[in-house]
């Protein structure tokens, strides 16, 4: 397998039968996490999807499209899916990331780096690019060119696409057009004249030597998230990157160390997703089963729009210019909500914000959305696209919440002022007996009666 990254797609290539296996689109450059997500890509079948026909189905021979659907619980598209044996990768800090290269060992993949100067190591996937630039990208409106003198007339007036429908054409196109064209000159060696394609060639493997039919856990989107190692979980919660984080599910293990042994030996592992920080992830180590840890700054009602590490950054930075020593995170939500809503009402936000700030709050909400599609395999669930304008609305309603919820907690509730001395007293007869409810006659206590 091959995998080179430009800025939006990333693509996962079969060497051997150029089968384009998964692929991510981002708004700008791809991270760590991002490249070990399209690992775990090519491990899944890819579902079927509405629009797509019977003809997209699962194909190659030898395995029956009707029981793999058995199998992996929906539809299957048909695109290859294994488990990858060697990831050759540039040398861009995304592939050199220690988070990665730690991926690709947990999976069992043998790391194999492309040589400084030698573009034969992965010219195969530089030419799928160049493929898919020129046998679709040319062909959308608004496609601006790889410079000046490809640009039109003008592509800024043209339509565009959403990355939604960007990613569901790109996919469209990978599994009814490039797993069905002509290699041309990649035509095997075994069969230098014949005419293959990537089904093809993946079918005549597939003959050989069988399909290994291994679907990963779902447990294995948590298990390829960055981890931390904690020695003890305390009272208040664990701390990771700078943010305090607590769950009912760590009460039974408070101030205990892990009985975990090797290399982590008596130390808790926390799980981060560092494309949305407003939960971690703690496995129960006697059940095993996942549970999300919710950040302590987090409002007890109401939502907070979603951020990464980069707005963490951005947060504990302003955080020390302001010389701010906070007691709980939840004296930094006002400055997160801030810092979230840019300071701009939403009647003008998208005037009177800037390019990189738009580019932020677009980056924030994909992020949190892709995160939110790699988590439905485990939770079966999907969290809805919040659109910019409303996630900045959602920012400032989040803030005034905050607002209004710190001004209940400072009120006071004052006492009553307590009666006069001797208030009682003149209120009533002392000496008036209560009336009796039996109707029984009052004794006499006057001096005759005495």
């Amino acid at each position: 397998m091959s995998s080179a990254n430009r800025s939006g797609p990333t693509l996962a290539l079969d060497v051997f039968t150029h089968s384009l296996c998964a692929f991510r689109l981002t708004l700008v450059s791809d991270t760590a996490v991002d490249a070990a997500m399209l690992l775990r890509d090519v491990m899944l079948p890819l579902p079927m999807r509405p629009e797509w026909g019977p003809e997209m189905e699962w194909p190659y021979p030898g395995l029956q499209s009707a029981l793999l659907a058995e199998f992996a619980g929906h539809p299957v598209a048909g695109l290859p899916f294994f488990s990858p044996e060697t990831v050759t990768t540039d040398h861009g800090s995304v592939y050199r990331n220690h988070h990665l290269v730690e991926v690709e060992r947990r999976l069992g993949c043998n790391i194999l780096p492309a040589r400084a100067l030698r573009p034969p190591d992965k010219h195969a996937v530089e030419r799928a690019f160049g493929a898919i630039r020129t046998l679709l990208f040319e062909h959308l409106p608004g496609y601006t060119g790889v410079d000046a003198a490809d640009r039109g007339a003008a592509p800024e007036d043209e339509d565009v696409l959403t990355l939604e429908e960007m990613e569901h054409l790109v996919a469209t196109w990978i599994v009814g057009i490039w797993q069905r064209r002509h290699l041309g000159e990649y035509a095997p060696a075994w069969d230098v004249g014949g005419n293959h394609s990537p089904n093809t060639l993946f079918a005549a493997s597939f003959e050989q030597t069988g399909l290994g039919l291994r679907l990963p856990q779902p447990d294995l989107y948590y298990e390829l998230l960055p981890s931390h190692p904690i020695s003890v979980l305390r009272e208040r919660g664990v701390k990771i990157r700078g943010l305090w984080y607590y769950g009912d599910a760590l009460e039974p293990y408070l101030n205990e160390r892990s009985a975990r042994g090797g290399r982590f030996k008596g130390q808790w592992r926390i799980h981060r997703e560092p494309r949305d920080r407003r939960t971690v992830f703690f496995q129960d180590p006697l059940t095993h089963d996942w549970h999300e840890l919710r950040w302590t700054g987090l409002p007890p009602v109401g939502t907070v729009p979603a951020f990464g590490d980069r707005r963490v950054s951005e947060l504990l930075a302003a955080a020390r210019e302001a010389d701010m020593r906070p007691r709980t995170d939840a004296e930094l939500l006002p400055l997160l909500l801030e810092i979230l809503a840019a300071r701009v009402p939403v009647s003008s936000w998208k005037t009177a914000t800037t390019r990189s700030e738009r580019i932020n709050h677009a980056r924030d909400e994909t992020q949190a959305r892709a995160a939110a599609e790699d988590r439905a395999a485990a939770q079966a669930r999907i969290s809805p696209v919040t659109p910019m304008p409303q996630r900045v609305e959602q920012a400032v309603s989040g803030m005034d919440a905050e607002r209004r919820h710190r001004r209940e907690e400072a009120v006071i509730t004052r006492p009553t002022k307590p009666p006069p001395l001797g208030a009682s007293y003149r209120s009533g007869n002392l000496f008036l007996l209560p009336e009796d409810d039996t109707g029984h006659p009052q004794p006499d206590l006057s001096d005759e009666g005495a």
